[in-house]
């Protein structure tokens, strides 16, 4: 009984760790919509119409925010987009590794250092992840479209 609850343990604080890395860019668009649906509620929306105010404000600055992440070309904008959306993941990603690494050990040097590392490690997922929708670049700016090497299926090679 003992080694399959530590068994169990590792999987569910495996589970935990990829759950805070896949929701981790979702924490700029979760927190725009969580405001704009309890603003809508306290202006009297109702418990529905704040839903569905929270959802659609939460989609929008997602959507936005990967459409603009992925047309701007300057490296600049790129960065203080991927930055507002990397940092708020990195504050969720301290508090769930502080809570996480309070578990197994009393609070101190070593859980601070689990929840930095924790931390970045949220930041930089939330950040290359936003880079899966920049499209592909050839080198010479024109993108994969127009590049004379490109990968077609057996039926259309020349």
């Amino acid at each position: 009984m003992l080694a399959i609850g530590i068994v169990l343990s590792v999987f569910g604080l495996g589970f935990f760790c990829w759950l805070l890395f896949t929701l981790a860019s979702y924490a700029l668009p979760f927190l725009a919509g969580l405001t704009a649906g309890l603003a809508a509620f306290h202006s009297g929306a109702g418990v529905i119409g704040a839903l569905i105010v929270g959802f659609l404000v939460g989609g929008a600055t997602l959507a936005l925010g990967q459409a603009a992440f992925a047309t701007t070309r300057t490296p600049l904008i790129r960065a203080i987009i991927g930055l507002l959306y990397a940092v708020p993941a990195t504050v969720a990603g301290y508090q769930v590794s502080v809570a996480l690494s309070g578990i197994g050990m009393s609070a101190g040097g070593w859980q601070t250092a689990f929840a930095v590392v924790g931390a970045v490690l949220s930041g930089v997922t939330a950040f290359s992840r936003m880079t899966l929708f920049v499209p592909a670049s050839d080198g010479q700016g024109t993108g994969g479209a127009h590049s004379p090497i490109v990968w077609r299926p057996h039926d259309q090679r020349r």
